[in-house]
C-alpha cells in the first residue's frame, strides 16, 4: 500500500510539473515529463510494483539469490581449479603422437615461425628518381 500511494505521489507531482512546463509554452518537453510521470501509476496499475514489493521484502527470495551466487562461485572457483591445473605441470603426461592427418605431419613448416635469420628488406628505392627522371625529360 505504501509503495503504491509513493507511486501515486510521483505521478502526481510529475504531472504538475508538466502543467507548469505547458504554461510557459515548452510543449515538447511537457509532453516527455507527462509520459514519464504516467510511468509509475502505470506500473502500480499492472501490479508490477506489488510484485516487486513481494520479491524485495520476502526472506525466502532472498535466501534464493544467496544459494544461487554459492552456486555461482563453487562453479567459478572449480572452473580456475581445472584451468590452473590442466596448464601446469599436473597436466597429461603423454602427447599424443602426431599422425599423418595431424597439421603437424601435414605442413609443420607453415605453422612454426622461422626462428633462422631474418631475410634482409629490400633497400629502399629513391624517392625522387621518377622526380629526376621528370625533370630530365623536360630538359630542366
Amino acid at each position: 500500500m505504501l509503495a503504491e500511494t509513493i507511486c501515486s505521489a510521483v505521478s502526481a507531482a510529475g504531472l504538475g510539473i508538466a502543467a507548469v512546463t505547458a504554461y510557459r509554452k515548452r510543449f515538447m518537453a511537457a509532453a516527455r515529463i507527462t509520459a514519464y510521470a504516467l510511468v509509475p501509476v502505470g506500473l502500480v496499475m499492472t501490479g508490477v510494483v506489488e510484485w516487486l514489493t513481494g520479491i524485495v521484502f520476502n526472506p525466502t527470495v532472498w535466501i534464493g539469490f544467496g544459494l544461487l551466487g554459492l552456486a555461482w562461485l563453487i562453479l567459478a572457483t572449480t572452473r580456475a581449479v581445472e584451468r590452473r591445473s590442466l596448464g601446469g605441470a599436473g597436466g597429461p603426461a603423454k602427447k599424443a603422437k602426431a599422425g599423418p592427418s595431424s597439421p603437424e605431419a601435414v605442413a609443420p613448416a607453415a605453422s612454426k615461425p622461422s626462428l633462422g635469420t631474418p631475410t634482409p628488406a629490400p633497400a629502399p628505392a629513391d624517392d625522387f628518381s621518377d622526380i629526376e627522371a621528370i625533370l630530365k625529360k623536360r630538359g630542366i
